[in-house]
């Protein structure tokens, strides 16, 4: 799924890479209503000249962005890449030590493309374990620390423990959960922004 038809692009328009899962591509909601379309509304409303390229894909894991990546950059050559890959990787309990390989590749491939980058990390339910769920969330902060790379600690911060907040699966964020979305991912991303 790409997105970025709300900014019509000029020599002057600059791309925003957004490489994720089923969170960041609208899964169960209109496309319209998911939160790269609302930060392409919110970049044009705020007179940034970027269009927003959505690659990602409801499954998504790390290897499969890591796989996917280089002929994305290629494509939409973008400035900015956030990167929201993680959550099947801990959903399925895959090994940490692959994920982390997988986000370093990332993030170290989109940096030789002279591209500025945004993390955005994920937390899991207790029930995988204290040792594995501390280890998970900790994983992004030292990816962010160790690449010096803008991040957000948690996609779902400030909702996460709300019910009415997810649809009826328990794990996807309803329409109406976009904006709180958007709001986590503004904060990281606005200092990478740059005006015409």
């Amino acid at each position: 799924m790409i997105l970025g038809t709300a900014c019509a692009a000029s020599p002057q328009t600059k791309s925003i890479l957004v490489l994720g899962d089923s969170l960041s591509a609208g899964f169960g909601i209109g496309r319209q209503q998911s939160w790269p379309v609302l930060l392409e509304q919110r970049l044009n409303a705020d007179v940034y000249p970027y269009r927003v390229a959505n690659v990602s894909i409801s499954g998504e894991t790390t290897r499969g962005g890591r796989s996917r990546l280089p002929a994305a950059l290629k494509q939409h050559q973008p400035e900015i890449v956030i990167i929201a890959l993680g959550a099947n990787d801990g959903l399925r309990g895959l090994p940490l030590d692959q994920m982390r390989d997988n986000l370093n590749a990332i993030i170290r491939l989109s940096k030789q493309s002279q591209v500025r980058v945004l993390l955005l990390g994920m937390q899991l339910p207790p029930n995988y374990g204290s040792d594995y769920t501390r280890n998970f969330r900790q994983l992004y902060a030292d990816l962010a620390h160790q690449h010096k790379v803008a991040w957000e600690p948690f996609l779902l911060a400030g909702f996460a423990d709300q019910r009415e907040a997810f649809q009826s699966d328990g794990v996807h964020p309803t329409a109406a959960s976009q904006a709180l979305i958007l709001d986590t991912v503004w904060h990281g991303l606005q200092p990478l922004l740059k005006k015409q």
